[in-house]
């Protein structure tokens, strides 16, 4: 009998969130744990608001393996949905040992504890940045990764191999890593989206932040790389569709008859779409003008990488299905709920 339980860690997080979503309408039962230092209580009241069900949450860190295995040892899940983990490229440059212990030990525990608790699946929330500056785009699963560019992207390469090499020695334990590409948009209740803290270090929250008067102008990084119109290209993938991916790789976790199962999977559109191609399909949906100049590159960012999702369509039976003009109406909405604009 399928074990429909599953335990997210960072589950008030952005992507984190609007996954928690997802299981519930799908009818999994979900406890979610985060440490709520990256984001806000309220998005965990606003999931139930959408969905209308009730769900455990514990404020703890996965950092702190005592806890964590407080939670193993009072809730019977078979599977673990890890997003827990620092994720601004940038700020991983400056604070390389923030990222190494945080993202590392977290994961590190995770794994030991469904170890000795024998959890059977776990599903990794990994990143584009594996890649690093790659030869060829798009790039796929079989792409040789090239060394990251920035220490946020060494902590997923990193946990990639943690987790192949624990499958390999775990018996029962099977994995499913999901490498997203640009995560952008809010669900289209405008409950929840993304909610940085201080200065955004993602792209969209700083476009909508300046489109409600919050940062008085956008700095876009880089106007020199060897792309058509010299910004960077990335594959950017609505929130809900890649939440949504989370299910398809749940469900092929639970279809296992056993365990040391480790595959990986492009979560992304298949599409590159430019830095200021960004900036002005943004500007038409939703009729603004943004205020932004052009700054120097910033350390850690590639020129461009976007994703040949079709293993995930062949495998998963997944796919992105939003238009970039509605995510970017749905961020919108987002920013103007929680800026109280009309």
């Amino acid at each position: 009998m399928k074990n429909n339980k599953v335990l997210v860690t960072g589950g008030a997080g952005y992507i984190g969130s609007h996954t928690v979503v997802e299981l519930l309408n799908a009818n999994y039962e979900v406890v979610v744990v985060d440490n709520l230092a990256n984001s806000e209580i309220s998005a965990i009241e606003n999931i139930s608001k959408i969905t209308g069900k009730k769900f455990p949450f514990i404020q703890a860190d996965t950092c702190d393996l005592a806890s964590l295995r407080k939670i193993f040892e009072a809730h019977e899940f078979g599977s673990v949905i890890h997003f827990a983990a620092y994720k601004a490229v940038g700020e991983s440059v400056e604070e390389p040992l923030k990222y190494y212990q945080n993202n590392l030990m977290s994961f590190i525990n995770v794994i030991a504890l469904m170890k000795e608790f024998k959890r059977a699946n776990v599903i990794f929330s990994s990143s584009a940045t594996v890649y690093g500056d790659a030869d060829e785009q798009p790039v796929t699963e079989q792409t040789p990764l090239k060394p990251a560019n920035s220490p946020y992207g060494r902590t997923k390469q990193i946990c990639e191999d943690i987790l192949k090499d624990s499958v390999k020695a775990c018996e029962g334990l099977n994995g499913i890593i999901l490498r997203y590409f640009n995560p952008v948009g809010a669900h289209p209740s405008a409950l929840i989206g993304e909610l940085p803290r201080g200065v955004p270090n993602n792209l969209l929250p700083f476009i909508t932040q300046t489109a409600a008067g919050i940062r008085p102008c956008l700095k876009v990084f880089g106007k020199d790389y060897d792309t058509p119109d010299g910004t960077c290209i990335r594959d950017f993938i609505d929130v809900v569709d890649l939440a949504k991916a989370h299910i398809c790789a749940l469900e092929r976790l639970l279809s296992f008859s056993g365990g040391q199962n480790c595959e990986i999977y492009n979560v992304g559109t298949g599409k590159g779409v430019s830095v200021q191609e960004l900036i002005d399909t943004f500007e038409s949906a939703n009729n603004i003008k943004l205020n932004y100049v052009y700054a120097d590159r910033r350390s850690g960012d590639v020129p461009e990488v976007w994703a040949d999702p079709s293993k995930a369509k062949r495998e998963l039976g997944w796919q992105s299905q939003t238009p970039l003009c509605q995510t970017l109406k749905n961020a919108w909405a987002w920013q103007k709920n929680i800026s109280s604009i009309k």
